[in-house]
């Protein structure tokens, strides 16, 4: 097994909220925990059920001021570790301060330890699980099973090893952007040389302001994971986001931000320049009906920055192929599979020497 998944086996328990999360099952007395199948409570050994209780008005998932914020510091996996006791079973287990939730491996009883600490905030909010351990390893064997570049003995011997459910932290931004912006717009024209046609194009200086409102610039919070395999499972849909309860996280790994909210903004703040780049080019094409920008420069102020911080959902395991281990992840609320696979040369060449040979036989027809 990878360092990857032995640090999600990492177990934590919890001294603080034990009696909301560590709920007995009233006919068996086994640990109930979420059920991404029905949204509730679930005992997986007598099949017990019950439903969560609704958000209450005090309770409900808004968007916060980001000049008021006073915990915006990133912080450091592995900087510092706890020793908890589980209350169970008396199990003690050593963890990193930066996991938040799992379940204790001697007894099975679930916890989550408190969401924040007098450095960090807590979530306001949760995309809950809706895919299943059976479900993302279903969708991860037909992900697997398209690949064509892949071995079919990988294919085969391609099994999840050690899903973990884990809840990631990330943080969404709002802001109004105004920009001012300068460029040169330029008008196409064919004219005729001698005896074809080409294209001239005139250039005239343009300038103006800009304004874009950025709904839910997502940023992932977390230092631990690989941020591109995490991205390419995205998107998460957050009209689907519940009030944090440490209910919906039990039974499930959860992470605390180690990319602070300071520091979060300033990455997306990147993202969002990439994204008025181009839309400041589509604004200009089309308020001066021009064919093509170039030379663009402009400069942003954003005002009315708001936040949230919420847990996402991710399966995430390994297989291993020729002594390799090959990482990948499941939207745990879309099943979007992402990852990386083992790829054959004999496959990748083959199918080049039969684009070539279909090419040669089509000239071939053709003349």
């Amino acid at each position: 097994m990878s360092d990857f998944n032995e640090n999600l086996n990492q177990p934590i328990m919890n001294e603080v909220t034990e009696d909301v999360t560590n709920k007995k099952c009233p006919n068996c007395g086994a640990t109930v925990v979420f059920d991404p199948a029905s949204g509730g409570m679930l005992c997986e050994f007598c099949g017990y059920k019950t439903e969560l209780p609704p958000p209450t008005a005090d309770n409900q998932i808004c968007e916060l001021d980001f000049a008021s914020a006073t915990q915006t510091a990133s912080f450091e996996w592995g900087a510092q570790k706890k020793s908890v006791v589980c209350k169970q079973c008396g199990a003690e287990s050593i963890y990193d301060a930066l996991e938040t939730a799992a379940v204790c491996p001697f007894c099975g009883s679930t916890s989550v330890m408190p969401a924040a600490t007098e450095n960090s905030m807590a979530p306001g909010a949760v995309v809950p699980f809706a895919i299943t351990k059976e479900n993302a390893g279903q969708r991860f064997a037909s992900w697997i099973g398209g690949k064509l570049f892949t071995p079919t003995k990988a294919k085969q011997s391609a099994k999840p090893d050690s899903f973990q459910g884990v809840y990631l932290p990330y943080w969404t931004y709002d802001t109004q952007t105004t920009s001012n912006f300068s460029a040169r717009a330029g008008f196409d024209r064919r004219v005729k040389r001698g005896d074809s046609y080409v294209t001239e194009t005139t250039w005239r200086p343009v300038s103006g302001v800009y304004q874009e409102f950025i709904d839910d610039e997502t940023v992932m919070a977390s230092k631990r994971n690989n941020n591109n395999r995490i991205k390419a499972c995205e998107p998460f849909d957050f009209s689907k986001l519940v009030p944090y309860s440490p209910q919906v996280v039990a039974g499930f790994i959860a992470e605390r931000y180690s990319v602070g909210l300071q520091e979060g903004w300033g990455i997306a703040q990147n993202s969002i320049k990439q994204r008025l780049n181009s839309n400041i080019r589509r604004y200009i094409q089309q308020s001066w009906r021009c064919d093509r920008v170039d030379s663009l420069h402009f400069s942003t102020l954003y005002s009315n920055i708001t936040y949230k911080y919420l847990l996402v959902p991710v399966w995430i395991s390994s297989f291993k192929y020729n002594d390799q281990v090959y990482q990948f992840v499941v939207n745990g609320q879309t099943g979007k599979v992402a990852g990386n696979a083992p790829i054959s040369a004999l496959r990748v060449l083959a199918v080049i020497g039969l684009g070539i040979l279909a090419f040669i036989l089509l000239w071939y027809f053709m003349h």
